[in-house]
């Protein structure tokens, strides 16, 4: 499989921002968010078995899925919680294989938000954790999901800690900044893959 780069972060961290500059560098991105989303689509498997169990109640009129009625169900039912990620975790993973071995790119960037929290690290060479404030992290997630501060924390609660991404990160970018601030370090940081997708290939044909 190509050499793959996980990148991780908090909610309101700004993973998409640094993914899609990977992107611009002609990097392949597989985003597990994106994944997720695919697999619940109306037409698929899943998506008729979390009906069955839920009932209607967490579909829209037009028959897609409503997040945020599935998120309060699940919210709190640990049980429920359960129940959903054994239906929709081997549905991802399968993908997201399939996306990471599909890969045109000397290396793959994978984006999951849920890293630590799932002990997924093992399965990638590398781990590229973006890194922002508290305050930053509040702010942002109010302001896109137009939320309360309460709401956010909660999210942050139940979330890894900031101590916690960072000791198993091999890289990190800060982006408490404006956007373009971390295209200096996505362009390092590109070509310091590069090297080591190479070297890897290389210790592979040895």
């Amino acid at each position: 499989m190509v050499y793959t780069v996980a990148l991780t972060g908090g909610i309101g961290s700004g993973k998409t921002t640094v993914a899609n500059a990977f992107s611009r560098s002609g990097i392949t991105v597989v985003d597990a968010d994106v994944i997720a989303r695919q697999v619940v689509e109306p037409g698929q498997p899943a998506l008729d078995a979390i009906v069955q169990h839920f009932g209607q109640q967490i579909l829209h009129e037009d028959g897609t899925l409503d997040r945020r009625a599935l998120r309060d169900l699940i919210f709190s039912s640990p049980q429920e919680k359960n129940w959903l990620n054994q239906l929709l975790h081997p549905l991802i993973q399968q993908q997201t294989r399939h996306e990471l071995e599909s890969a045109s790119s000397p290396y793959a960037l994978w984006v999951v938000p849920l890293l630590v929290e799932n002990q997924l690290q093992e399965r990638a060479n590398r781990i590229l954790v973006v890194d922002v404030s508290l305050q930053t992290q509040i702010q942002r997630t109010m302001a896109r999901d137009n939320v309360s501060r309460e709401q956010v924390l909660n999210i942050l609660a139940a979330q890894a800690t900031r101590e916690a991404r960072l000791s198993i990160a091999d890289d990190v970018i800060n982006n408490d900044g404006a956007p373009e601030s971390i295209i200096p370090d996505v362009a390092r940081l590109h070509q310091h893959y590069l090297l080591l997708a190479s070297q890897a290939v290389l210790q592979e044909k040895a």
